[in-house]
């Protein structure tokens, strides 16, 4: 069977970010094989693990991807400052005589996004709306080669590795079946040490953030990266849970049109022609944004990776422009409206760009997290539980059909949701063996 086939049977997403099926996504030639090794969000260390514990299950199968997409350059893009990481993988590297490259990073936020990557290592921009394909290169991250490894030795793709940190007892890494409960994940960290927390789904820039009364509706996905425990008075959670009247009230009176937030944007530096101050600009001047929504400025804001940066780190104001281009991609879609991708124009990046990249750990300052900053996580935790419950939609794309029924007993990576057919989406499988007690409202629970 062929590699990419095995991935495709075993239903391997991205691990580190939306979830676009895999099979899709490496059926491609390429100039670059990018393999994302920089965690982009503060806080998170799975990544890291993996490159520790199976750097040579990783670097073998980068290998066999590379040959798959007939990549003439291969690289691991990491930070500089992993040493036991890069150390790691060198010495896998150099025992095999690998073709696999290390590329350093900077320590800044947010180098571990995809778009950023592939302008760090090749040193072209992906145009606006745009995919890494467009410039010649394809971005995978260093699970996402892990559950390829699992895949080609027929290991369908049922459990995830997560960071669970915070404000836990002791910060780990959890290997747990798809559909666990984050509360029993919480638990293997020997649980929360604060009264008042929130729980961040993700990391502090992009995650989702949730009061803890949710805490029992939220499972493991083939996405979840992490599961973060924040105290109530952490300056991200009240920057979150701003009514977005109010956010679209204080962008009219208090914006002060300085420009900071274009010119820290990323996506700005990387030379698209995004510019968040002029969108906050427009916002002030109407009482429905309907009225704006033909603009050009306007709708540049489909270009916006959400990564945060104007909000929680470039406004001096301490305004949401993230949270108020947000707010228009959404009416955007609802008029219909599709970016159209510039395939004719080269977009550079701008010069300042190297002296505007954002210290992960300032950031995190800024965030309200930075005591839960600075830490090694070596520990892993493998759990067990008697019940899960599995979403049918971990992926971008239509979501996976069940092809079981309550009453049914399934072993472990027995098919119970498949691809619709002549659809984009991925496969899912029984993360545990048991009865099917419920399906419902998208979800397949499973009990021993």
């Amino acid at each position: 069977m062929e590699l990419l086939e095995q991935i495709k049977n075993a239903g391997i997403v991205g691990c580190g970010g939306a979830g676009f099926p895999t099979h899709v996504k490496l059926n491609c030639e390429v100039e670059y094989l990018i393999i994302n090794a920089a965690e982009c969000e503060p806080l998170l260390r799975t990544d890291r693990y993996l490159m520790l514990n199976a750097a040579q299950e990783v670097i073998t199968t980068i290998e066999k991807v590379a040959k798959m997409t007939k990549a003439k350059k291969v690289c691991i893009a990491l930070k500089e400052t992993y040493h036991d990481e890069i150390a790691s993988l060198k010495e896998v590297i150099e025992k095999s005589g690998s073709i696999v490259e290390l590329f350093l990073l900077k320590n800044f936020y947010p180098a571990g996004d995809e778009q950023i990557m592939v302008l760090e290592v090749t040193g072209r921009t992906v145009p606006p709306s745009g995919i890494p394909l467009d410039v010649g290169a394809v971005v995978s991250n260093v699970a996402t080669m892990y559950s390829i490894y699992e895949a080609s030795c027929d290991v369908v793709f049922t459990e995830k590795y997560l960071t669970v940190t915070g404000a836990v007892q002791n910060p780990i890494i959890v290997k747990a079946p798809l559909g666990t409960s984050l509360a029993q994940c919480i638990e293997a960290a020997g649980g929360v040490t604060v009264e008042n927390y929130h729980i961040l789904i993700g990391g502090p820039l992009m995650g989702k953030v949730y009061p803890k009364e949710e805490l029992e509706q939220h499972f493991v996905t083939k996405t979840t990266s992490g599961v973060v425990i924040v105290p109530d008075e952490a300056h991200l959670v009240k920057m979150r849970e701003t009514p977005l009247r109010h956010i679209q009230k204080r962008a009219k009176g208090s914006c002060i049109q300085c420009q900071t937030c274009t010119q820290m944007c990323p996506r700005y530096l990387s030379g698209h022609p995004l510019s968040p101050h002029k969108i906050m600009r427009k916002m002030a001047y109407v009482n429905d944004v309907t009225t704006i929504l033909n603009d050009p400025d306007v709708q540049e804001v489909m270009t916006c990776s959400e990564c945060g940066v104007c909000e929680a780190y470039a406004c001096p104001m301490g305004l949401a422009p993230r949270q108020v281009n947000i707010y228009i991609k959404n009416e955007l879609r609802k008029s219909g409206f599709k970016y159209e991708k510039d395939t004719e124009t080269t977009f550079r990046y701008r010069q300042d760009r190297e002296y505007r990249r954002i210290p992960s750990h300032r950031i995190a300052a800024r965030l309200g997290v930075e005591q839960y900053y600075d830490y090694t996580i070596r520990e892993r935790r493998t759990l067990t539980p008697d019940k899960v419950t599995i979403s049918l939609q971990q992926h971008i794309g239509a979501p996976a059909e069940p092809v079981v029924a309550v009453g049914d007993y399934v072993k472990q990576g027995s098919l119970i949701g498949e691809i619709p057919p002549k659809a984009l989406g991925a496969r899912v499988h029984a993360s545990i063996a048991g009865k099917v007690t419920k399906i419902e409202n998208g979800f397949v629970t499973i009990e021993k």
